[in-house]
């Protein structure tokens, strides 16, 4: 099958074979592909490879055919800016997190959609932690595993902004202890449902929250990333 003009991102690269890379890619309307790309190491096409960089908005032509697609071209939309420091460990947290929870050729053209406006966000220099909880939330959301943040999980009643929750992945928040471990507030649930930033203290409940949801749905392991990202003192609930 030949697809043409197809609006994709690179989220990692390696060798493959002697002059190719194997290159996962998350395209909007054919989900994450990998994609062989021929030809493309050595110094003669630097120039090919750098076209291949991760964060890069592309159009891929490909020839797709079994497991992996086969690049025939690319075209790159606009040489933007360059994610550093903060924003460059965020971006690579979400390529890992797409990689690891998208099945490939299975499409989902939101979630697509989802990562270039976090992209913009990064770019733009929007607090990584916050923008990282929107996107885990829109990326569940997009594969079918959309969290339930507005209702109790035993009773169906609605979540109270001064009451302390238990977030369950497969029921969803229950009242608990202020102590219990992982608890969050109601307004901190309230916050992440209708796109609020809440206050240092809730990004830090949220993020501790969401972990434990990603786990669940990653079969009980860790990102790598989340290594890289543990906060220190001064940069709690920034990740």
């Amino acid at each position: 099958m030949l697809i043409e003009l197809q609006p994709a991102f690179v989220l990692h690269t390696r060798p493959y074979r002697e002059t190719s890379l194997l290159v996962e890619c998350l395209t909007r309307d054919h989900g994450r592909l990998g994609v062989v790309a021929r030809g493309v190491r050595g110094a003669r096409a630097r120039a090919s490879r750098a076209d291949l960089e991760p964060f890069q908005a592309l159009s891929m032509n490909l020839s797709l055919g079994g497991e992996l697609a086969s690049l025939r071209g690319v075209e790159v939309h606009r040489t933007a800016s360059r994610l550093q420091g903060d924003a460059l460990l965020a971006g690579l947290y979400l390529n890992e997190l797409l990689v690891r929870l998208c099945a490939r050729q299975d499409p989902h053209p939101t979630i697509h959609d989802h990562y270039a406006r976090t992209l913009e966000r990064l770019r733009a220099g929007d607090a990584p932690g916050w923008t990282l909880r929107r996107f885990e939330r829109d990326l569940l959301t997009g594969l079918g595993y959309g969290m339930q943040l507005l209702d109790e999980a035993t009773h169906g009643t609605p979540v109270e902004a001064l009451v302390w929750y238990r977030y369950t992945p497969d029921l969803g928040p229950q009242r608990c202890n202020p102590q219990t471990a992982h608890a969050v507030s109601g307004a901190d649930l309230l916050a992440l449902a209708t796109d609020r930033c809440p206050d240092a203290d809730g990004q830090r409940r949220l993020r501790a929250m969401m972990r434990q949801v990603l786990r669940f749905h990653l079969g009980g392991s860790d990102l790598r990333a989340w290594q890289v990202l543990r906060p220190g003192p001064s940069k709690a609930g920034q990740d």
